[in-house]
Order: structure tokens, then sequence, then C-alpha cells
């Protein structure tokens, strides 16, 4: 008669093939045959995890009626700062693409300022500085 050896799994192996199935969508045949394990064994840990999972969210939705408060004011100041925010966004002057600035260069150089000396430019376009005295 010969016994029947066990196979242990460490806790990060459990997690990856529960992720395969659950996450991933595989059913749980193809998942055991990819991981070489028991189909059993990773039927029983995925349904274990989904009852953890039903569990857990059970608990987790039952937040005392001060953290609940305390919560819904920090959203309530959180959704009127993104309110002000895009507020001013919309009301935002428009400006053609492009043009950062609304003063127009080259129709100022075109008039001439008094006071100014003209400098002789290397290219094809005009440089002018103006006189500081």
């Amino acid at each position: 008669m010969s016994k029947r050896k066990t196979q242990t799994y460490s806790p990060e192996y459990r997690a990856e093939a529960i992720k395969l199935v659950m996450e991933q969508g595989l059913s749980v045949a193809e998942a055991a045959t990819r991981l070489n394990m028991n189909q059993g064994t990773l039927a029983y840990w995925t349904t274990q995890a989904r009852k953890g999972l039903k569990s857990a969210s059970s608990l987790a939705g039952s937040q005392s009626p001060v953290e609940l408060a305390a919560e819904n004011k920090q959203l309530r100041k959180e959704l009127a700062e993104a309110r002000m925010e895009r507020d001013i966004l919309k009301k935002r002057r428009r400006t053609l693409p492009g043009s950062h600035c609304p003063v127009r260069v080259r129709e100022a150089m075109a008039i001439g300022l008094p006071g100014e000396a003209a400098v002789p430019s290397s290219g094809s376009f005009p440089l002018r500085f103006l006189c500081l005295v």
C-alpha cells in the first residue's frame, strides 16, 4: 500500500492561480491544465476566494455615520474645487492658435515708435531697438 503525497503550494502561487481564473477569465479546467495541478484544488481555491470577497465587501461597506459624514464632507470639498477649476477654464479668453500675446509685434514695428533707433539687420527682417535714455 502506497501513501498519497500531498502537494503544498505557497500563498503567492495560490493568489496567482486565482487571478488566472477570476481576473483573466480562464475556466478552472483550463487554468488547472496550464498550471499542471489538480482541477478540484483550483476550484476549491476560487470558491473560497469568491466567498472571501463577498464577506470582505460587506464588511467594507459598514462604516460609522461619523466616518461617512467626514468622507462626504471631503468629497463635497473636492467637487467644489473641481467645479471652480472647470469654470475658470471655461471663462478664459479665447485666442487664435499660436498667438500667445494680444500685442501685434509686426504692426508696432511697421508704425514706428518715437525715440527708436534703427539698427541695420543681417537678415530680411529689420531690427529696431528703443533708445533708453
